[in-house]
C-alpha cells in the first residue's frame, strides 16, 4: 500500500496551507449551502426528555418529519466529557500506535480506526478520522480491537453506551406506543436485548478552508452484515482544536 493510504486527515492537516482539491465538495455540497444563510433554518423537532407527555412529541416527529433532536436526555456531562477525553487521548497517540487497530475492509474487519483519505464514488474525500466499533451488545463485542491506551478507554465506552441503551428503551418504547403496539413491541421486534450499538468517535483535525469541505458527507448509515435486526450508531463528534 502507498504512503497515503497510512497517512491521516491529522497527519495530514498539520502541514497543509490551502485544501487540496480531492477535498473540495460540489458547490451545492459546500457548508455556506447547507447552513442556510440570510433566511430561516428548518425548524428540526426538538424532544425536550424531561417535559411530561414527551412520547406523543416523539410519534408526531417520528411521522411528521422522520428524524428528531432529544435533549435534557439524562446522559450525565461528565460521562461524555470522559468519552471525549479518551478519544482525544487515542488520537494523540503516536501513528505507529493507532494503526494497532486500524481497520482492514479488504479482510472484512470494519471495527478498528480509521480515515477518510480514501476516495468515495464521486472521487472525492471527506475531512476526519475515527475510530469505529460495537460496543453492545456483550456477545457482539469484541475488545481486541479496541485501543488498550489510554487505559481507560473500555470503561468510558462502556459507561456511555449504557447510557445510549436506556435513552433507546425510552425512545423505542414511545415510537411503539405512538402506533398502538405494546410498548415494548419495537425493541423486542429489533432484537430486544441483542439490540446492536456502534460507536463511532470522529475527529475533525482543524482545516485550512473548512467553507469548501465536510466531515461527514451525505451518506446512509450501515447496519451490521447479515443482520435484520435494528443497529442504533453512536456518534461522538469534536474538532482537535477544542
Amino acid at each position: 500500500m502507498g504512503e497515503e493510504a497510512h497517512r491521516s486527515v491529522q497527519e495530514l492537516a498539520a502541514s497543509l496551507g490551502a485544501l487540496p482539491p480531492e477535498f473540495v465538495r460540489p458547490e451545492h455540497e459546500q457548508p455556506a449551502a447547507t447552513t442556510f444563510p440570510g433566511g430561516a433554518a428548518l425548524d428540526v423537532p426538538v424532544i425536550d426528555l424531561s417535559e411530561p407527555g414527551y412520547g406523543a412529541r416523539v410519534a408526531a416527529a417520528a411521522r411528521d418529519w422522520g428524524l428528531f433532536q432529544v435533549v435534557n436526555h439524562g446522559v450525565p456531562s461528565p460521562v461524555v466529557a470522559e468519552l471525549q477525553r479518551v478519544g482525544r487521548e487515542f488520537f494523540a497517540l503516536p501513528r505507529e500506535e493507532k494503526e494497532r487497530y486500524a481497520m482492514d475492509p479488504a479482510s472484512g474487519r470494519i471495527e478498528g480506526y480509521g480515515t477518510k483519505l480514501q476516495k468515495d464514488l464521486e472521487g472525492k474525500k471527506t475531512w476526519n478520522d475515527f475510530f469505529f466499533h460495537v460496543v453492545a451488545p456483550p456477545a457482539k463485542v469484541d475488545h481486541g480491537v479496541w485501543p488498550r491506551s489510554p487505559p481507560e478507554y473500555r470503561e468510558a465506552n462502556e459507561a456511555y453506551c449504557r447510557h445510549m441503551q436506556r435513552v433507546a428503551r425510552e425512545l423505542l418504547g414511545h415510537l411503539s406506543l405512538g402506533l398502538g403496539l405494546e410498548e415494548g413491541a419495537m425493541a423486542e421486534a429489533f432484537g430486544g436485548g441483542d439490540l446492536v450499538f456502534l460507536q463511532k468517535i470522529n475527529l475533525y483535525p482543524p482545516c485550512p478552508q473548512p467553507e469548501l469541505t465536510l466531515g461527514v458527507a451525505p451518506h446512509t448509515d450501515m447496519r451490521v452484515a447479515g443482520s435484520t435486526r435494528c443497529t442504533f450508531l453512536c456518534r461522538v463528534e469534536y474538532s482537535s482544536c477544542l
